[in-house]
C-alpha cells in the first residue's frame, strides 16, 4: 500500500537545467528523484506544482509523490537534504490524501522578478537577479502593467513552445516596487504559461526604458501575438515564491525568500 506525499522544495535554480527531468540529468527533478529513492529504498517519481526553466530558482516548489516506504515527517526532510546538494533544499513534507495533486490542484501561483538596475552589472549577483543597465521609470512601468490585471488570452505572452491547452489566464495581482538599486515585480495569477512572466517583464522593462509609451502594453495584449511584445526577459531574477492549495490540505505556507533578498544583498555592493 502506498502513502502520498506532498513536499516543499526551495532550488537556487543556477546549477541547474531547468526542473524537468532530462537523458542527460542535470535538473532539479533528477536530482530530486534519485535522493527520494534512494532514501525510501525504491524508484520514485514526483509532479511538481511548476516546471521551472534553467536558471530560475523557487523558495516554495511543490511535489507530490506516492512511496510504500514509512517515514516521519522529520525523517524525510533531514534524510532528503542529507543526500540533495547544497543548492537543492526540502523544506517540509506531510502526507496527504490521493485526491492531491501538485501540479493541477494548485489554485494560485506567485513568482517575484528581482532585477538590478545601475550602469555596472554585479558580480555578487549574477545569475541571481536580473540586471538592466538603465534607470526604469516605475511609475510608467505599473501604468502599463495594470492593463494586464484580470483574464486575458496571452498569447502574445507565451513561448512558441508552450504547450498549454488555453492561452486564457487570470492575473490576480502584477505589484512593482523600487527598492534602492533594486526593482522587485510580483506576479500572482491562477497559472501562468510557459515564459510568460519572463516575457511580461521584458515588456516592461521597455516602457520603463522609454523605448514604449504606456499605452502598447494594450495594444500588445490585445493584439494577441508573441511577435508585437518584447525579447523574453533573462531568467536570473526569477523565482517561484508560492503555491497556494485548497486548505483542506494544511500544507505549509513557507514564507518566500525572495522578500528579503534585495536588501541583504545591498548590503554586499
Amino acid at each position: 500500500m502506498t502513502q502520498r506525499y506532498a513536499l516543499g522544495l526551495q532550488y537556487d535554480g543556477r546549477d541547474w537545467l531547468g526542473w524537468q527531468s532530462q537523458p542527460g540529468g542535470r535538473t532539479v527533478q533528477d536530482s530530486l528523484e534519485a535522493a527520494l529513492s534512494r532514501f525510501a529504498d525504491e524508484p520514485l517519481r514526483v509532479v511538481a506544482a511548476g516546471r521551472t526553466d534553467s536558471g530560475v530558482h523557487a523558495s516554495a516548489q511543490v511535489v507530490h509523490f506516492d512511496c510504500g516506504a514509512t517515514r516521519p515527517a522529520h525523517a524525510w526532510v533531514r534524510g532528503l537534504n542529507s543526500l540533495l546538494p547544497a543548492s537543492i533544499a526540502a523544506r517540509w513534507v506531510q502526507p496527504v490524501d490521493e485526491s492531491f495533486h501538485a501540479r493541477f490542484g494548485a489554485i494560485s501561483r506567485t513568482y517575484h522578478y528581482v532585477l538590478y538596475v545601475d550602469p555596472i552589472r554585479s558580480a555578487h549577483l549574477a545569475r541571481r537577479a536580473g540586471w538592466f543597465y538603465h534607470p526604469l521609470d516605475v511609475a510608467a512601468m505599473r501604468a502599463a502593467a495594470s492593463v494586464l490585471i484580470g483574464t486575458h488570452d496571452f498569447t502574445a505572452f507565451r513561448s512558441a513552445e508552450c504547450q498549454a491547452a488555453s492561452p486564457v489566464r487570470t492575473l490576480h495581482a502584477l505589484e512593482i516596487e523600487q527598492r534602492g538599486r533594486f526593482v522587485v515585480l510580483r506576479l500572482h495569477a491562477d497559472a501562468f504559461l510557459h515564459h510568460m512572466v519572463r516575457n511580461i517583464v521584458g515588456s516592461l522593462v521597455s516602457v520603463g526604458r522609454g523605448r514604449q509609451p504606456v499605452q502598447w502594453m494594450a495594444e500588445v495584449l490585445q493584439g494577441r501575438d508573441r511577435s508585437l511584445a518584447a525579447a523574453t526577459f533573462m531568467p536570473d531574477g526569477l523565482y517561484l515564491t508560492d503555491v497556494a492549495y485548497p486548505e483542506r490540505y494544511g500544507l505549509p505556507r513557507v514564507p518566500g525568500l525572495v522578500s528579503a533578498f534585495p536588501g541583504l544583498l545591498g548590503e554586499l555592493i
